[in-house]
């Protein structure tokens, strides 16, 4: 006797699924989340997708990579499911404006627009994110509509780019090599069981520094940090 097959679900399934658990007879926990209550679930679903590429690398077996990708997916419809029953958007609306976004944004592709390497891109790219963003009353500034949700040293780096692109400071690795020793040598001089007023002003003037070296460097500092940590633990271990 044949094997019965298992049902293959389709995206227009999964919204479907979605908007149950969402009803008056669905599950009660999904019924009663916000926005607001949600944040939490997407953080920790992007750091384990950013794990299942890792584990990816490591054994070559994408299965929990293809569970992780579907749990970013789940955050991304069930906020697009609560928009759609407080008459803001639907899904629809979230696909339609990604897409004419990549559109907009590769005319190089979709246009008469030139970019033969990835950093000519790059460069059209922020140049046409910031003709979009223009007058959206959203936007600030240049370095407020940095998230203040990103890792602190990820959004260090991306405020010092900002800062040198618009304001011109112009810092050298000279500079911050040489800030870098003389904090580190203050530091030394603390005691820190009657400093920590003075320590945690001169640790947060070392971590700046240390980020404008990895925005210097093209060196992604959360990454590199996350790895001398599993060093470290394999160390021990």
């Amino acid at each position: 006797m044949a094997e019965k097959q298992e049902k293959q679900y389709t995206y227009e399934d999964f919204l479907e699924i979605i908007a149950t658990l969402r009803s008056e007879n669905g599950c009660p926990w999904d019924k009663v989340q916000t926005h607001d209550s949600l944040k939490p679930c997407m953080m920790e679903e992007a750091a384990e997708l950013l794990a299942s590429i890792r584990i990816y690398n490591k054994t070559g077996n994408p299965e929990n990579m293809i569970e992780e990708l579907g749990d970013v997916l789940l955050q991304v419809v069930m906020h697009a499911q609560i928009a759609s029953e407080e008459g803001l958007f639907t899904m629809k609306d979230v696909v339609n404006e990604v897409s004419r976004k990549m559109v907009r944004r590769h005319p190089h592709v979709f246009g008469t627009g030139n970019a033969d390497t990835p950093d000519e891109v790059l460069v059209n790219w922020e140049e046409i994110k910031k003709e979009e963003k223009k007058d959206k009353d959203w936007v600030e500034s240049p370095l407020k509509e940095i998230p203040k949700e990103l890792p602190a040293l990820t959004r260090a780096v991306k405020v010092l780019k900002k800062i040198d692109k618009h304001y011109e400071r112009g810092n050298t690795f000279e500079q911050d090599a040489a800030a870098i020793c003389e904090l580190a040598q203050a530091l030394r001089d603390c005691e820190p069981q009657e400093d920590h007023e003075k320590m945690e002003s001169l640790l947060s003037d070392l971590l700046l520094r240390v980020s404008d070296v990895a925005r210097i460097a093209k060196i992604p500092q959360e990454q590199v940090l996350a790895d001398r940590i599993d060093d470290l633990i394999e160390k021990y271990e």
